[in-house]
Order: C-alpha cells, then structure tokens, then sequence
C-alpha cells in the first residue's frame, strides 16, 4: 500500500533487535505486528488498540517470506498478511508450528487488466501475470478456471501449473512475486492481484474483470489472520487485537479500504480455522 505513513504508524526497523511483547513508558503493552505493506486499516487498528492500553508498532517487510520467520525469531509478536492455506503451507514446509490467533476478513481474488475491459477481450494466447507462491498459485489458477480462461488436464482441489492443459486453455501463464503482479500489468493482458496490493496500481476491486466469491465456504482456506507462536495464540493482549479488528472503527475503514468487498469472519469461528489449518497441514504432509 501506500508509503507515506499516517502520524500514528509506528514501522520498526528490523534491524533494531526488537522485542517480545512489552510495557511502554505509560503503563501501555506494546505488541510489534509484521505486515508486507501499510494501509489505513492497520492505522485505524493502531488507533484503537492504543484506547485499549495496548500500543502496536508494525514492523514492514515488504514481501510475503519475510513475516513468518519473524514471529518465529522472535523478531515480532504476530503477524498480520495471510490466509489459513499459506500459513499451513508455510508450517510444512518448514518444520515450523505457528498458530491462528484469530481471523480477520477474506478478499476476493480478482483479475485486473490495463488492457482489456472484459474477460472475453483477453485474446487467444494472452499471457496472465499469477504470483508465484503456491498457495496463491493454485487459488489463481481455480479463478481463471471459473473465468473460462484456463481448462485442466483433470479437476483438482489445489491445482498447480502443471496441472494446466496449455492446449486447451486460452491464455498463458507467468509467474511472478505476488508484489509484482502490478508491476507486469503494463506488459502482460492481465494480473491476478492481491487487494493488499490494489492500491499502489492505482486500481479498485471493482475494477476486476472476474473474482472468486469469498463468501462461498470452499473459500475457508483463504481467511486472512492474526498469528503467533505455538503457545502465544490465546494470549489475553492478543485477544483483544482480535477484539479491536472486529470493532465498528476498523470494520468502516476495512470497507473503505476494499470496496465494500472484504467478508468480516467472526472470531467465534477461530476454533473451525483452527481446525481448517491443521486438515491442510495434514494433507500437505500426506501428498
């Protein structure tokens, strides 16, 4: 999102060593959040979590592999950027045990195109810009399915690129850091894009040419969250963070923020994400 930080927006500086959670000079708890990118949602938490004696300082990344090691060093407290599916990808793939605090909204994922106004413009052997992540590999790949872009070799729940008939699909497929699918909008016919990253391309959800449905239940794998350390995920302080993201202040500027088009999950379902992680967890170690 956008750079130019909001006078409340505390960004730490990896480099300074930073802490577990802690006390400030006012008696506050300071809880350090790893996000990718800045936004005003993360401004307005910032504001009311301060009215709850807790100060929170972000800590920005930049991209998606740099938040998880994070909390798992130590370097930060939680995480705020991804969905159940990455996490548990992330778990597997690397003997790592980080655990669902609690849930925060889920996003459309859409197809965005500085070229083309609808779907059925994109021509024959287009080439699509999809990040490169797997997790969001395969959920691209399911909407460009549903868009009638790409056809399988068979049907799959979590297809990869290999899975793609190329012969029978209408566009081609690159690649790319998830941050980047804006930045190969100027040379490809379209992007799927993150709603992190809509902004910054000067775009809005509305602007897609074709999304997923968020709000459909195979779409569970794909709620964003708040996450911590194996033992951490039921700490009182982080509690409340959850508590303050589902407070009617952040809820207005998270509808602001994406169009009207982020699905709020209620915290009352985080034993049901849980549940959803560790069923993905498993079936990644038994493919």
């Amino acid at each position: 999102m956008k750079k130019k930080l909001g006078a409340l927006l505390a960004i730490v500086p990896l480099t300074f060593g930073l802490a577990a959670c802690g006390g400030s000079g006012d008696g506050d708890e300071t809880v350090k959040i790893a996000i990718t990118e800045h936004n005003q949602v993360q401004d307005t938490l910032q504001e009311e979590a301060k009215k709850e004696g807790i100060d929170v300082e972000y800590v920005e990344m930049g991209d998606y592999s740099r938040p998880n090691p994070a909390v798992a060093q130590g370097q930060a407290d939680l995480n705020w950027f991804q969905h159940i599916a990455y996490l548990a990808n992330y778990n597997v793939d690397n003997d790592d045990d980080l655990q669902i605090v609690g849930p925060t909204s889920i996003y459309p994922l859409g197809l965005y195109s500085k070229k083309y106004d609808k779907v059925e413009d994109i021509p024959q052997g287009g080439e699509i810009a999809i990040p490169n992540d797997a997790v969001n590999e395969t959920r691209a790949i399911l909407v460009l399915k549903a868009a009638g872009l790409l056809t399988l070799k068979e049907d799959k729940a979590q297809p990869t690129q290999d899975d793609v008939d190329t012969e029978k699909s209408k566009v081609t497929l690159t690649a790319v850091d998830a941050k980047q699918t804006v930045v190969s909008m100027d040379s490809v016919a379209a992007s799927i894009v993150n709603n992190t990253f809509l902004e910054d391309a000067g775009l809005k959800p509305e602007d897609a040419l074709y999304q997923d449905d968020p709000k459909n239940e195979d779409a569970l794998p794909y709620v964003n969250l708040f996450v911590s350390k194996k033992g951490q995920e039921d700490n009182e302080t982080y509690q409340k963070i959850v508590d303050v993201y589902h407070s009617d202040a952040v809820q207005e500027a998270e509808k602001k923020q994406s169009g009207g088009t982020a699905v709020s999950v209620s915290k009352d379902r985080t034993d049901e994400l849980r549940k959803v992680q560790t069923r993905l967890e498993d079936e990644k170690k038994n493919s």
